[in-house]
């Protein structure tokens, strides 16, 4: 679906007609980060295809062009990627942008092959809490490498004792840390086992992409296994990121809070399935064949069941990101609903006020944890964007919210998504640009 990329700083939306008809998401941000640093690890020549162009995809392609990295977007389609192996044997003088998103420690393994050390800024991303580095240099430090800090951001050194078969045993099933571990594998050509591992589809995407290259990959619910086997080709990879899930699940709360009808493609139905348990358990008809969820929100037939969105990083648990759309979503639904997130411990403190600019009341039981009751009517206000789930969540919000809401600080919105206003208005919300 071509759409026009919005650079206003807000935007102003109207609730009314129900949304209805068919629109594609785009490839997912959090499966594209790592895929890229994947190929940049393996050190051959990779294609990416449905590569987004939201914002931290494109800073993410900037700092491996400043590592040394050829990189191309195709001009035909923006959304192929290729990504030539680095030529370079010192470190890049300056990395200082990579202090803008959280994703940039991906990339220590590239570096640790191509130059013998990684030297980043402390990472950013969005402001949801405290999600600190430790458990990354216990990994690294695993394979015999020096980790070295300091106020401004950290160097890794690659260890000169080359493993040949490593265990690694996770406190918690960081998402972050099985990624470094993996791709700190892959640079060394080591066998490598991940006990409580972190299984969410992005990791399994990883692991798919490695098979591609040559590499054994399997995974159970406790442990990943990494086994070099094919590794001395030297042909281009090619491979698709697949369908934000994320925003799949927003767009669908947004079906389903204005009581439309729609179908949503390009994601894969396992990849969102907890939601959908969600949307089940509240009454709310949702569906997803191979590719393509589909909301009937005119047929909801709401149960008072309470809804309990807990995040969760177990096998098949609730993903971290779906829990800010659902919330909105819960607000108009009858029950005492209860929602967690000790993943991302800021984030309820960045989206609770804003939904109650709105009107929303909301009982704040802990930093992670909040309960209220439903239905609640929400009135059209100013409210801001302080990451980028509390943006799209409080676009969902607007479009149940009587009158017409305003949501700024847009720049936070488009780090994660091209242009989900677009997708919106595709499908018939009423929203407009707002002057800065």
């Amino acid at each position: 679906m071509p759409s026009t990329v919005s650079v206003a700083d807000a935007i102003a939306i109207r609730s009314g007609e129900p949304l209805i008809g068919t629109v594609r998401v785009d490839g997912s941000k959090n499966a594209a980060l790592p895929l890229i640093a994947a190929a940049a690890a393996v050190g051959r020549l990779a294609h990416l295809g449905n590569v987004p162009q939201c914002q931290d995809v494109r800073t993410m392609l900037d700092l491996l062009r400043l590592c040394g990295y050829s990189v191309a977007r195709s001009q035909s389609n923006p959304e192929e990627v290729v990504i030539m192996p680095i030529s370079r044997t010192e470190p890049p003088a300056d990395l200082t942008d990579a202090g803008g998103i959280r994703a940039s420690y991906y990339l220590v393994p590239a570096l640790l092959a191509a130059c013998g050390r990684a030297r980043l800024p402390w990472p950013g991303g969005c402001p949801v809490g405290e999600r600190g580095m430790d458990l990354h240099f216990r990994v690294y430090e695993k394979f015999g490498d020096q980790v070295l800090l300091d106020s401004l951001g950290y160097q890794v050194i690659r260890g000169k004792r080359r493993a040949t078969d490593l265990t690694i045993t996770l406190p918690y099933r960081s998402r972050g840390a099985t990624v470094a571990a993996v791709l700190r594998a892959v640079i060394e050509r080591c066998r490598l086992t991940v006990t409580q591992p972190n299984l969410s589809p992005e990791v399994a995407e990883i692991l798919a992409f490695l098979r591609e290259a040559g590499w054994e990959a399997s995974a159970d619910d406790e442990t990943l296994v990494l086994v070099p086997l094919h590794l001395g080709g030297d042909a281009p990879l090619a491979w698709e990121v697949p369908g934000d899930k994320v925003e799949a699940v927003t767009l669908a709360c947004a079906v389903a809070i204005s009581r439309g009808s729609a179908q949503i493609r390009g994601v894969r139905a396992a990849d969102v399935r907890p939601a959908l348990e969600a949307f089940a358990w509240l009454g709310i008809p949702a569906h997803a064949g191979a590719d393509t969820v589909t909301v009937q929100g005119q047929d909801t037939q709401l149960t008072g069941q309470p809804l309990r969105a807990i995040a969760s990083l177990a096998p098949d648990g609730l993903d971290a990101d779906f829990e800010p759309p659902l919330m909105a979503l819960a607000l108009g639904v009858p029950g005492v609903h209860l929602f967690a997130d000790a993943i991302n411990p800021g984030r309820h403190g960045n989206l609770v006020p804003q939904l109650a600019r709105l009107g929303a009341v909301i009982e704040q039981l802990s930093a992670t944890h909040c309960r209220f009751a439903g239905p609640q009517r929400l009135t059209g206000a100013a409210v801001r964007a302080g990451d980028i789930r509390t943006g799209s969540t409080l676009i969902v919000a607007a479009l149940a919210a009587d009158g017409t809401t305003t949501v700024s600080g847009l720049a936070q919105l488009r780090r994660g998504h091209a242009d989900l206003p677009g997708k919106l208005r595709h499908l018939g919300a009423d929203i407009t640009e707002e002057a800065a």
